[in-house]
């Protein structure tokens, strides 16, 4: 019994050994943090290609004054021979649309201006019809026809090499061609400045100021007082090809002006205040405006044709027939009413964005440097237009 117990207690000794031996299993690792995956990004559509892509849209007649209408009615008679020869890349009308109206244009009697625009005309919004609108005028320096002490900042005319060529990546557009005959990006704007054109007999004149010059870049054209008190009449002939920029929004965006500052005199306020003169942030607007003189009644518009304050208006000619009459309605009274589409400019882009030209003179200054409008606008298409892009956006689906 005694050896039975002790086997027992030995087998028991040996079990309890072999337990406290064996180890429980390991727990199992935590899983693997998965890397977050990145939100997705839807990207923006793109923006339609022109007025047609935006859509189209007929509405009825916005009352007109007859001020406004006798005003447009000239501007209208003189840009309709560029509008019955101009391929319209808007897709709004054709050439040949136009020349009944422009032959019943030259025949409209007095008092009948209204009606004329009222009645013969289309009136459309192209896509949703919201409009932003600014202002530009004719501005006036000081400056010589010849380099002299005071005057040494150069006012060029389109150099020989700036021309149209394809680069590299396949897109065609303003450059020149460099030694290696590669076409590339023309000179920008600081290098310009620093003397890329310096030297080749390109001059126009001379201006006194920097800063002058540059707004009236931005303008387009403008006047230059000269010392014996004559006035050289320049405007737009070329561009560099480069990025405009408009220097009021990286002011704004860098908080560098108060709020609701960002107009011409605040701007140039600040420039002045910099130890530079603010050749950096002029700089930074690669765009370079080059210049031919005039010799007509007013600087000229893109139709080549002169401008008529109060009456022209530039735009984007991928939403607007160039020559075609625009009805705006703004908070800006000054601007609302009838204008026609005589322009263009490199910052004026995109559906019912337009550029409103108010002539020279302290109140056009006045007036344009702070235009800064929001609203509606219609254009004034030939009769028919609507049905006609209508009828061609049926046949195109399958």
């Amino acid at each position: 019994m005694r050896r039975l117990r002790s086997a027992l207690a030995l087998a028991t000794a040996l079990l309890l050994a072999a337990c406290a031996g064996r180890q429980p299993p390991p727990a199992p690792p935590p899983p693997a943090e998965q890397p977050a995956k990145p939100p997705v990004v839807v990207p923006p559509p793109p923006p339609p290609a022109n007025a047609v892509a935006a859509g189209v849209a007929l509405v009825s007649p916005a009352p007109l004054t007859a001020e406004q209408a006798s005003r447009a009615l000239r501007a209208f008679r003189i840009s309709c021979p560029a509008l019955m020869r101009r391929q319209d890349r808007s897709g709004l009308a054709l050439p040949q649309d136009w020349t009944p109206l422009c032959t019943e244009a030259q025949g409209v009697r007095p008092g009948a201006e209204v009606s004329f625009f009222r009645d013969r005309f289309d009136w459309v919004r192209v896509g949703d019809g919201k409009a932003f609108a600014t202002g530009y005028y004719e501005p006036e320096i000081a400056g010589s026809r010849v380099r002299q002490p005071g005057f040494e900042v150069p006012i060029y005319r389109t150099p020989p090499d700036l021309v149209r060529c394809t680069k590299a990546d396949g897109t065609t557009g303003r450059g020149r061609v460099d030694e290696t005959g590669t076409c590339v990006l023309y000179y920008t704007r600081a290098e310009i400045d620093d003397g890329a054109l310096a030297g080749k007999g390109l001059e126009l004149g001379w201006a006194a100021d920097p800063i002058d010059l540059f707004f009236l870049q931005i303008q387009g054209s403008g006047r230059v007082k000269l010392l014996d008190g004559g006035v050289m009449r320049i405007g737009y002939d070329n561009q560099n090809g480069r990025e405009y920029v408009a220097i009021g929004r990286l002011l704004r965006e860098r908080g560098l002006l108060p709020a609701g500052g960002a107009n011409m005199k605040a701007i140039t306020a600040w420039l002045r205040a910099q130890p530079d003169g603010g050749r950096a942030l002029m700089d930074e607007n690669l765009s370079y405006i080059f210049f031919k003189e005039l010799t007509g009644p007013g600087p000229l518009g893109a139709l080549a044709v002169p401008v008529t304050p109060r009456t022209t208006v530039a735009a984007d000619p991928l939403f607007v027939p160039l020559g075609a009459p625009v009805f705006v309605n703004l908070d800006r009274n000054e601007a609302d009413g009838l204008w026609v589409a005589q322009d263009t400019g490199g910052a004026i882009k995109g559906a019912n964005r337009f550029d409103t030209f108010w002539g020279a003179g302290e109140q056009a200054e006045h007036i344009a440097g702070g235009m800064s409008a929001s609203g509606t606008a219609l254009i004034l298409l030939p009769k028919g237009s609507v049905a006609r892009i209508g009828a061609a956006r049926a046949r195109a689906v399958p």
